[in-house]
């Protein structure tokens, strides 16, 4: 279906009154569905799936966007090491988006300066609306962050700094 196809399905939908529409083909299937009258007139939410192709274009989006951030983060987290060759990398295990908060009105489970243990939560990484729980490999002193929270990260990308002193 071309997208003036669907272009012209939504205002259809729009101006028919009609509740919901879906239309499923081999490729792909379209749901639309008008809000109600009373909360708005004008407003219809419209889900698009493609079993084969979207897959395949989300993960290359994501591979493709961390590529421009990592970038600027490189040569911030290459002079901290410069400084201390003993410093340890603490890694992403998955590719996802990393939270340094259990909960967007919650503090962050580290801090630059906080000691850590083995085995303590240091954040979380979501993929696939999944929330991993990543926990630290060593002990140590938090020395930086290298990653912005709510930034998608690449795998065995680095996190944290730790002084293990």
């Amino acid at each position: 279906m071309k997208l003036t196809e669907i272009q012209e399905l939504i205002k259809f939908v729009a101006k028919s009154g009609v509740e919901e529409v879906e239309i499923e083909q081999k490729d792909f299937k379209i749901s639309i569905k008008a809000e109600s009258k009373k909360k708005s007139k004008d407003k219809e939410t419209v889900y698009i799936q493609q079993p084969a192709a979207a897959p395949q274009i989300q993960a290359a989006a994501p591979a493709a966007a961390p590529v421009a951030p990592a970038a600027p983060a490189a040569p911030v987290a290459s002079a901290p090491v410069e400084e201390s060759n003993n410093y340890i990398e603490i890694k992403a295990q998955m590719i996802g988006t990393f939270y340094r908060k259990p909960s967007p009105d919650a503090k962050p489970f580290v801090e630059v300066g906080d000691s850590i243990k083995a085995g303590q939560e240091i954040c979380i990484i979501e993929a696939m609306k999944l929330y991993n729980k990543i926990e630290s490999e060593v002990s140590g002193k938090i020395v930086k962050v290298l990653v912005d929270d709510m930034s998608p990260v690449e795998f065995d990308q680095p996190l944290f700094l730790v002084d293990p002193s």
